[in-house]
């Protein structure tokens, strides 16, 4: 076993252990000044937020980092175009200026422009109506605080789009407007958050769940908890609770003991994935529909299609996409592709829950992506609604809301608010890593190609994967079953990203379940060996892990083969998670 000490900002097993002795008080610290439960994008952003103004933090999520919405989303880091169109301009601007802070600031390296076709449909009135569209939204980047980082928008004859996409179906366009947003791997900025936070003194523990809330009277003075890795129960305390938990806002809720403050409705979103060849373009297509957007979106030797946006009320750790959603978003694909694709042509689906906050019976394409902070009981500050973009602002304003009850109850002070000059892990040295691709390249003995790869998943950070590689140099090879990785991702996914089971590698520290046709069966085995040898599993164990996998994918698989939600959800929790 290779595994770190206590490497700062490494999530090894050791890490968790360490991190749960020092919230339970059993390794002599003292109170946390703010616990937050819920280990997406926004939990993991509140929790370093917290912890870059000066207080003791705790970070619990009862699965994996980015195991619910922050791993299933569109990927995109992006202002939101049609809500410019429904004139909501602050949150365009908030949007659009977190976007330029995070591509030239905070994450270069894991954020990066790509360039969408706006077609146009209507000859006389459209181009006008959205090039003016088009003009605010590159000049609301513009005017904001931070650089905008992206190319301006530009119009396109019909003669152009061919040019630039020759599998579009220009017969019923009259030209089209390409403009830039950008794209994130949604899981790997979770994660990469997650570990800043922790290298700056955050305690980060996955695979523990909140069974209940510590009070005294009213006041919420800390949680319950069950540690679903070793069995145990645990009770830590903080001056303040921060529940981020998403769709799972109102069971929490319900747990406290609050008279719903706040009310989420979960909307389901589903997307597909088919291999680059498929689709002949240099640009990603953006297309109305009659409910909502359809995102045609380059990922790597991918395409990432959708999505759906549809009322969920079944099973929120696993939602399942059918056979209807599938056939919905492969009718709209098809309606402006020369060639068509089916069902053949799929690698990956995936399905995802937004946390919407729930309007007067609205449906959810219509339901505001605006978040919101409550304070339902004293001790216990609640955040929800809200989007991937905006998660730095989203927790900042939860950390103010803490600081309120921080001041008034324990005489704590709070400092403003320092992320957006907190650099996350791997964007320092990416610049002159990158600069030296060459270099590291002739050095690991790997193609510059895989070079790029690793750059673009770990930024200045990649010296640390080219040390396994340089260690043991049978790390240095491709996966077997999935070429696109080294098995030193594996490991370093264990040792430094907090990985426990094999589920966490293959559906979020990698994407292989999306981008294998297989969805990662072939590459299971090799991956779960790797892992074992860092995690100390028995024969057994790794056996049980890749038959559960295994098990999972054949339950995904039956899901998106039933017509309705019921029939799909029921198909796919059949097989629940590895404890």
């Amino acid at each position: 076993m290779s595994q770190p000490g206590l490497v700062p900002g490494a999530l090894s097993p050791a890490a968790r252990d360490a991190a749960l002795s020092a919230m339970t008080g059993t390794a002599g610290e003292p109170e946390l000044d703010v616990l937050v439960v819920g280990g997406g994008v926004t939990g993991a952003g509140v929790a370093l937020d917290a912890v870059t103004r000066g207080l003791a933090t705790g970070l619990l999520e009862q699965r994996d980092l980015a195991s619910g919405t922050s791993s299933r989303s569109s990927k995109l880091i992006h202002g939101g175009l049609r809500y410019l169109e429904m004139m909501d301009f602050a949150l365009v601007r908030e949007a659009l200026q977190e976007r330029g802070l995070l591509l030239t600031r905070l994450a270069p390296h894991l954020v990066r422009p790509v360039p969408f076709l706006y077609p146009l449909t209507r000859k006389v009135w459209e181009r006008p109506y959205v090039g003016a569209g088009l003009a605010l939204y590159d000049s609301m980047a513009m005017l904001g605080k931070y650089d905008m980082g992206l190319p301006r928008h530009r119009h396109l004859t019909r003669r152009g789009v061919a040019r630039i996409a020759p599998d579009f179906r220009a017969d019923s366009i009259s030209g089209a407007i390409q403009y830039y947003d950008c794209q994130v791997d949604d899981a790997r900025l979770v994660t990469t958050i997650a570990r800043t936070a922790a290298r700056h003194g955050a305690h980060v523990a996955t695979r523990v769940r909140v069974t209940g809330f510590v009070r005294e009277g009213e006041r919420v003075v800390g949680v319950l908890a069950r540690d679903l890795e070793h069995g145990r129960d645990l009770e830590i305390r903080a001056k303040v609770v921060v529940n981020a938990a998403g769709v799972w806002t109102d069971e929490i809720q319900e747990m406290v003991g609050g008279r719903g403050a706040l009310h989420v409705q979960a909307s389901k979103g589903i997307h597909l994935v088919v291999p680059r060849d498929r689709i002949r373009s240099e640009s990603g297509f953006i297309v109305r529909t009659e409910k909502s957007v359809l995102f045609v979106i380059p990922w790597g030797r991918h395409w990432i299609i959708g999505t759906t946006d549809t009322a969920w009320n079944l099973d929120k750790a696993h939602p399942a996409a059918s056979k209807a959603d599938i056939d919905y978003v492969l009718d709209h694909v098809n309606a402006i592709l020369r060639e068509p694709l089916d069902h053949e042509d799929v690698e990956g689906v995936y399905a995802g829950l937004r946390p919407l906050l729930s309007g007067e019976s609205e449906p959810t394409s219509k339901i505001s992506r605006e978040h919101t902070v409550v304070t339902p009981v004293p001790g216990l500050v609640m955040i929800a609604g809200g989007k991937l973009t905006t998660y730095r602002v989203m927790a900042k304003d939860a950390v103010d809301a803490a600081g309120h009850s921080l001041r008034t109850t324990a005489n704590v002070a709070l400092r403003e608010s320092i992320t957006d000059r907190v650099r996350l892990l791997g964007a320092d040295g990416y610049e002159t890593r990158a600069n030296q691709r060459v270099m590291l390249a002739r050095r690991a003995g790997l193609h510059v190609a895989r070079i790029d790869h690793l750059l673009g998943r770990y930024g200045g950070m990649i010296d640390e994967v080219l040390d396994l590689v340089a260690a043991r140099r049978s790390l240095g090879v491709p996966l077997e079953g999935a070429e696109d990785y080294l098995a030193a991702e594996v490991v370093y996914a264990v040792t430094h990203e907090g990985a426990r089971h094999l589920d966490d590698v293959l559906a979020r520290r990698t994407r292989i379940s999306i981008e294998m046709f297989d969805r990662g069966v072939a590459a299971a085995p090799g991956v779960a060996r790797l892992m074992a040898e860092e995690l100390g599993w028995s024969a057994e164990r790794t056996a049980e892990e890749v038959d559960h996998y295994l098990r999972r994918v054949e339950a995904e698989r039956r899901s998106q083969q039933m017509l309705t939600d019921q029939e799909a959800d029921e198909a796919r929790v059949s097989v629940a998670d590895i404890v």
